[in-house]
């Protein structure tokens, strides 16, 4: 049976929450806290629902006072952050939704509960509200000794971090966010700059001249660095915007030539679409990035473009064979619609082939 991450949040981890607040709280009423958690609509819950649910109700078995139950809970999260990082969000949870009328014990304690967790989600309240003073505090933290902390001042200000509310500010406007980027670029941790690398492409979504001008800047300083902006241009790369294409070395293909093109024409829902083709030069192929496109028939008959990689590098043969399947089997993210669907074969953003297929 696989196990749903809803279910992090079981018996055993609510027990050892309860004992470690006893330990630290003697007068924390255990009973009543787990019979309030585990109530009548707690199978319900989802992952979020749950974790909002833990931390709602902790507010009511402790002290009234925010900054006392702060200093609470910050004894017991260094004593639970080492294998508990999922379930642990509870305590930036209760910061969101107790802490935001006390910016500076909040800061603090959102400081202790990002390491080996996140506070990306809870620190995003208080930029809606206290934007300048914020950042201010997350531009303190591009120096903190802990990458868990350098971390959370680049991924906490994403203007579209996923599964979080967004920064509309942020989205029109990202210079404050690209101030506290540039100090974290050539950061020494791979899990910081991979976060810069998203808020970067974040930011290419609404913002894309800014970043095509910004990786033309900091483009070729390092590895570390270049591999940084090529994620942080996926999106670019993926739309086969040919400026940004032509900056990490995918130039238009000359004399290349797709070949023995052979497709699945029609399938079931459930089983896989199957393709694979040649691609020929006279002379050395040279860098290449090869993807293909489906076309997703939708509800209302139009069709939506989803991009895959296949391959990327430079190739110093004259020929190579591509093959490759994609599954429509059922999955939560995405629906698929019976009828006529569309796939297309780019090379460096250009399309070599364009094909229709049925799914029945």
């Amino acid at each position: 049976m696989v196990l749903l991450l809803k279910d992090l949040y079981n018996e055993k981890y609510i027990e050892l929450l309860c004992q470690k607040i006893s330990h630290v709280y003697p007068d924390f009423k255990s009973i009543a806290f787990k019979k309030a958690i585990f109530n009548t609509q707690w199978r319900e819950y989802e992952l979020k629902e749950r974790m909002h649910h833990i931390s709602t109700t902790l507010g009511e078995y402790l002290p009234k006072f925010y900054s006392e139950v702060i200093n609470i809970l910050c004894l017991i999260f260094t004593n639970m952050n080492t294998n508990h990082r999922i379930e642990n969000m509870i305590f930036q949870d209760f910061v969101e939704v107790y802490g935001l009328n006390s910016f500076d014990t909040s800061m603090k304690a959102l400081e202790v509960f990002t390491v080996n967790s996140s506070s990306e989600f809870a620190i995003r309240q208080f930029l809606l509200k206290y934007e300048k003073k914020t950042m201010r505090q997350m531009l303190l933290w591009t120096i903190c000794e802990n990458e868990y902390v350098r971390r959370l001042a680049s991924e906490g200000c994403r203007p579209r971090l996923p599964w979080a509310i967004s920064l509309p500010a942020f989205k029109s406007n990202p210079a404050s966010v690209l101030k506290l980027l540039d100090l974290l670029k050539d950061d020494s941790s791979a899990y910081v700059r991979k976060s810069v690398a998203n808020n970067l492409n974040d930011i290419s979504k609404d913002n894309p001249q800014l970043i095509k001008e910004l990786t033309k800047k900091w483009l070729g300083f390092s590895k570390e660095r270049d591999t940084l902006l090529k994620h942080a241009c996926r999106t670019l790369l993926k739309s086969s915007d040919s400026e940004v294409l032509a900056l990490f070395g995918f130039t238009q293909p000359t004399n290349i030539f797709l070949e023995n093109f052979i497709h699945t024409t029609s399938l079931r829902m459930g089983k896989e679409l199957e393709f694979s083709f040649d691609i020929v030069s006279p002379v050395a192929l040279g860098k290449l990035r090869i993807e293909f496109v489906i076309g997703f028939l939708r509800k209302n008959d139009k069709h939506n473009k989803k991009v895959f990689k296949i391959a990327e590098g430079t190739y110093c043969k004259m020929n190579k064979t591509v093959s490759k399947t994609y599954s429509f089997r059922p999955i939560s993210t995405r629906a698929y619609y019976r009828g006529e669907q569309k796939l297309s074969i780019l090379i460096n953003g250009v399309v070599f082939k364009e094909v229709s297929f049925t799914l029945d």
